[in-house]
């Protein structure tokens, strides 16, 4: 059985619904799910078969507090992600301008500084345009694992 491991940036709880409302998705499609709101270095380099993050924007493109030390670790540490692969839900407010779905974007951008390798497009959800953002994040979801599943089969 496939893992997936959901780490979770979160101020106000946004990036962990949406953690929770995907879940059962990605269980429907046969995969053993831990989702953690606290995450490690390990939980990258340790990881099974995926890695999906669901990140949210604070103050002008900053990581959530629960988020820091983790992106701090990753920075410091540089650990070699060759084999990872990953996807990515960002969630911003495109109304701070160029600070949008900051913390997505650079974590993005740090993961494939370490060799990690997204699959498919990365999710920017708009809190201006979208009032909850599982509704965005599940027809994704669902794309996704279908593409996952036609690249293991062919």
């Amino acid at each position: 059985m496939p893992t997936l491991t959901i780490l979770v940036g979160t101020m106000y709880g946004g990036a962990l619904d949406v953690a929770e409302q995907v879940k059962p998705l990605f269980e429907k499609a046969g995969y053993t799910v831990a989702i953690s709101e606290q995450p490690t270095i390990e939980d990258l380099t340790g990881a099974g078969d995926l890695v999906l993050l669901c990140v949210s924007t604070t103050g002008s493109g900053d990581f959530p507090g629960n988020f820091v030390p983790f992106v701090r670790s990753l920075k410091e540490q540089s650990p070699s992600l060759s084999k990872l692969r990953y996807g990515l839900i960002a969630l911003g407010d495109s109304s701070y301008g160029d600070t949008f779905c900051g913390a997505g974007r650079a974590l993005d951008e740090l993961l494939e500084e370490s060799g990690a390798t997204r699959l498919g497009d990365r999710l920017e959800i708009d809190a201006m345009e979208t009032f909850m953002a599982d509704d965005a994040a599940v027809p994704w979801v669902d794309d996704w694992i279908e593409t996952q599943q036609l690249m293991v089969a062919s």
